[in-house]
């Protein structure tokens, strides 16, 4: 039965469906979640998705430095073999300086089946991982696969107390010089110090590949061979 004109005390009991009190709690409720800052790079990874099925707020950044900020951590994220590749060309170590500039930092190391096996042998891998716990002094957490490494950011950033994020770590800038030693490093055998010794020898990278076997023996030695073949 419809009333026309209903008396007003009979307005009053009416239910009032407040609409805007409905999306202010689910502001709030937004509002409310722990954020953890992801690089964008990540964006092809399961761990964001991950992390947003269990309720976190997921904000993708362009991030100069690491690839997850929780909360005050600085977080560096390798599949095992992106890890072997970057280990190769050197990256690795440029990055966990870098992460170095969070006072709290971790590198998360994902998926351990054939961990040892592949293009590293596996006492350098061993090598490198306590290089970098002893001298970078940069914790490592072995993780199974991306649900895995979801779970302990997850426990990370509900047991790390809330502080505002700091964007301001950068990449850090090479001289010419150090960019030409970093591109001589990535030759196999050639460390900083061989590096250094063929640039202060011959100058430039076009003038160290240019010169001679007798000339580069004095600072190679026996891997001159191996560095021309590489070369031709």
């Amino acid at each position: 039965m419809f009333i026309k004109n209903p008396p007003l005390n009979t307005l009053f009991k009416m239910p009032f469906y407040n609409i805007f009190s409905k999306n202010k709690e689910k502001q709030d409720k937004e509002e409310n979640k722990i954020k953890i800052i992801v690089d964008t790079r990540e964006r092809n990874s399961l761990v964001p998705s991950e992390l947003s099925k269990q309720g976190f707020n997921v904000e993708f950044s362009h991030l100069n430095v690491a690839d997850y900020l929780v909360n005050d951590v600085a977080i560096e994220r390798k599949t095992i073999n992106d890890l072997k590749f970057s280990i190769i060309n050197k990256r690795i170590i440029q990055q966990l300086l870098e992460i170095k500039q969070y006072p709290k930092n971790l590198l998360i190391i994902e998926g351990l089946d054939n961990i040892y096996e592949g293009i590293i042998h596996e006492n350098a891998l061993r090598g490198f991982i306590l290089s970098v716990i002893l001298e970078f002094q940069v914790p490592i957490i072995f993780t199974e696969n991306e649900k895995d490494t979801a779970k302990y950011l997850s426990v990370l950033a509900k047991k790390s107390p809330k502080k505002d994020f700091s964007l301001r770590a950068s990449k850090f800038q090479k001289t010419k010089k150090e960019r030409q030693q970093f591109i001589l490093e990535g030759f196999p055998n050639i460390g900083p110090a061989k590096a250094k010794a063929l640039l202060d020898k011959f100058k430039t990278i076009k003038s160290t590949i240019n010169a001679n076997e007798n000339e580069l023996k004095e600072i190679l030695g026996k891997r001159t061979q191996e560095f021309k073949e590489l070369l031709d």
